[in-house]
């Protein structure tokens, strides 16, 4: 074996291929992308003269907030004990649903017409922003949780069930042919060589799903959902500013709560 040529020219770093290797079709791309954003900004109505006029006003909102108002904890006790409630319930329901749907989405282990029906309920699901299914459901049942409760189940069933099926995809099928080599049925394989695959999986979802109901939970609340929403749009209605300030406050730092103990759990499942 000979050492390697001292004079050789062969590069020593290596350089990440680009995206797009024509570098003309490349320049092309990035001009049409700056030219749409020139006329999106130019095509826009904004409204100049009415934004600086609304940053005085802007000001004043913040300073009215500091420093934040918490007498009234009892009002804030009972907005986030609502919430928790909606987002834990919301959440059971929801993964729960989740999993016959995934089951019905995965490729691999349902025929093909059940196949599209599980795969258009998870993209029916995932179709819409959760405020506009709350504002739907408060005119379907009313204003109050059931509203966020629904809201959010439809929610959790979009989002956990696409990844389940996509972790059933990708399953061990060694499993799954042993079970058949004896004889068990379609029920038994599910429980015995397809849910113990994805059962870390689907409790680390279950954590993330949890945290992500807690911060919507909130935010549907702002259209009747119930929630803590409603308690914080009460106080802007009201010009409460320095409690409006506090729920937030108390919203964040909850939300980094439970962002904090998802991502522990999560990581020490997976």
């Amino acid at each position: 074996m000979t050492p390697p040529d001292a004079h050789s020219t062969a590069p020593r770093t290596w350089k990440k291929p680009p995206f797009i290797a024509n570098p003309v079709l490349r320049s092309g791309l990035i001009l049409v992308a700056v030219v749409y954003l020139v006329w999106a900004f130019g095509s826009l109505p904004f409204n100049w003269a009415r934004i600086s006029e609304g940053l005085p006003r802007a000001a004043r909102i913040f300073s009215g907030g500091f420093p934040p108002n918490l007498e009234r904890y009892e009002l804030l006790l009972t907005g986030f004990k609502e919430s928790f409630q909606i987002a834990i319930l919301a959440t059971l329901l929801g993964v729960f649903l989740s999993i016959p749907f995934a089951v019905m989405a995965a490729r691999n282990i349902a025929p093909m017409p059940i196949y599209i029906i599980g795969r258009a309920v998870i993209i029916i699901s995932r179709s819409f922003h959760p405020v506009i299914v709350a504002i739907l459901f408060v005119a379907a049942v009313g204003f109050g949780p059931l509203a966020g409760i629904l809201t959010l189940t439809l929610y959790s069933i979009g989002f956990v069930g696409k990844l389940l099926a996509e972790e059933i995809e990708e399953i061990d099928w060694g499993q799954v042919e042993a079970m058949k080599a004896a004889g068990a049925g379609y029920i038994a394989i599910l429980f015995y060589a397809v849910f113990p695959q994805i059962l870390p999986r689907q409790v680390g979802l279950s954590m993330y799903q949890l945290d992500s109901n807690l911060r919507a939970s909130a935010v549907v609340g702002i259209v009747g959902a119930g929630g803590i929403g409603g308690t914080l749009m009460n106080a802007f209605g009201r010009y409460d500013y320095d409690f409006a300030f506090a729920i937030l406050l108390i919203i964040i730092a909850v939300i980094l709560l439970s962002e904090g103990v998802s991502g522990w759990v999560r990581k020490k499942i997976w």
